[in-house]
């Protein structure tokens, strides 16, 4: 068998005799997409778009940042990212000041009103997924906390 090949049989294919890791890998590029599209389709009123409202929040859990680790973060580029906290900036939901241990470098930091949108972003978005997990089954959620370890290695990686 050749390096590339993988074993098939029982514990390596799915019912219908296909590869596990490509049914797998399918199922969930699928699940992910349309999780993560249901979950940004849970909107306060007056909320941001999906990029400036991931900034925002980021700026409220993990507090002032520079536009560079704003940008690593996002995996976008600066000049991408200087676009977003320029709408944050002039929304009135961040402020953008010097860093008081290095004066050449900028730091953006949330506003109240940035930090009262992202709480309340926050908690439609949390609302409606607590919602949907308490219709599951205890061995579902059990199933779903073991596969979230999992995809966020896998993410980390």
């Amino acid at each position: 068998m050749s390096a590339q090949a993988k074993p098939t049989g029982p514990d390596r294919s799915d019912e219908a005799g296909g590869d596990l890791d490509a049914v797998l890998g399918n199922e969930l590029k699928v699940a992910v997409a349309r999780l993560y599209s249901r979950f940004r389709s849970e909107r306060g009123e007056g909320e941001l778009g999906d990029a400036a409202m991931g900034v925002l929040v980021k700026l409220h859990n993990h507090g002032p940042q520079s536009l560079t680790e704003l940008s690593r973060r996002a995996h976008v580029t600066p000049s991408t990212m200087s676009q977003t906290v320029n709408r944050l900036v002039s929304g009135g939901h961040a402020l953008r000041d010097k860093d008081p241990s290095d004066g050449r470098r900028v730091l953006f930091h949330v506003t109240p009103a940035g930090t009262e949108l992202a709480r309340a972003a926050l908690a439609v978005r949390s609302g409606w997924l607590d919602d949907q997990l308490a219709r599951l089954t205890e061995g579902e959620r059990e199933t779903l906390l073991k596969a979230s370890h999992i995809m966020r290695r896998v993410a980390d990686s």
